[in-house]
């Protein structure tokens, strides 16, 4: 029996319009730095991320990402860092998502059940983090908004592997104010048939409302698949990451 480690599986990837956009597993190693994990095995899977993905010859913009509605803008000059570089030095931007209009920069966020949304138009990219705080705050809307402050033509998204309503159990109170901005088809239930948030469903309902074009979803959820990292499956865990950059 050969003792070679077996390969890792492909990225999911995804063409989102003139961008392109990948999703890593647990296959792929935790590219999270705030977890307690070994920075220098952090640092080797963001690098074999950036060899399997080839992207991001001018650098990778990774974040320090606080659940908020900041978006950075992200330029070669600026905060571009080596792929393998965790997240912790003062010059990573604490923002929850970031754009470009630059070619051969790679955008990162990670993700444990929160949503990642990649968005691009014609001459930038931009991805994403949405969890119900930064739902709720307007982060989607704000990098709708600076994708086009710095870029032209329609917006299209794509929509990464994340929790779904089945398995997002959400306090029935807690659900009123989401129900009352974005309407009752974010109500869900569980399979046991308790209140759920459905941020898929509400992400979508943004993305219609600001005029994005299309918009697709992996269908994934974090928490019924083992090839996913999931807080609410696991609690603590590794994390993933969706990487979008210009083609």
């Amino acid at each position: 029996m050969s003792s070679r480690a077996a390969a890792a599986p492909p990225l999911l990837e995804a063409g989102v319009g003139a961008a392109r956009a990948w999703c890593s597993g647990r296959a792929h190693g935790n590219v999270g730095d705030h977890v307690g994990d070994d920075p220098a095995v952090v640092a080797r899977n963001r690098a074999a991320l950036a060899a399997r993905t080839g992207a991001g010859p001018g650098g990778w913009v990774w974040l320090h990402q606080v659940h908020g509605t900041d978006v950075h803008v992200a330029t070669r000059s600026g905060t571009a860092t080596r792929a393998g570089k965790p997240g912790t030095s003062p010059d990573v931007p604490v923002a929850d998502a970031v754009v470009t209009a630059e070619r051969g920069l790679a955008l990162a966020v990670v993700t444990a059940d929160c949503a990642p949304l990649v968005l691009s138009c014609d001459d930038a990219v931009g991805v994403v983090h949405a969890g119900h705080r930064g739902l709720a705050g307007g982060v989607i809307e704000a990098a709708i908004a600076r994708l086009r402050d710095i870029g032209t033509g329609d917006v299209r998204a794509y929509l990464g592997p994340c929790i779904r309503a089945d398995r997002y159990e959400f306090g029935r109170d807690d659900l009123v104010p989401f129900v009352e901005r974005f309407g009752p088809g974010v109500e869900g239930r569980t399979r046991t048939g308790a209140p759920a948030l459905d941020i898929p469903g509400a992400i979508r309902i943004v993305c219609e409302r600001e005029g994005v074009v299309s918009f697709e979803d992996s269908g994934i959820c974090t928490a019924d698949s083992a090839d996913y990292f999931s807080y609410r499956r696991d609690g603590g865990t590794g994390r993933q990451a969706t990487i979008a950059a210009r083609s």
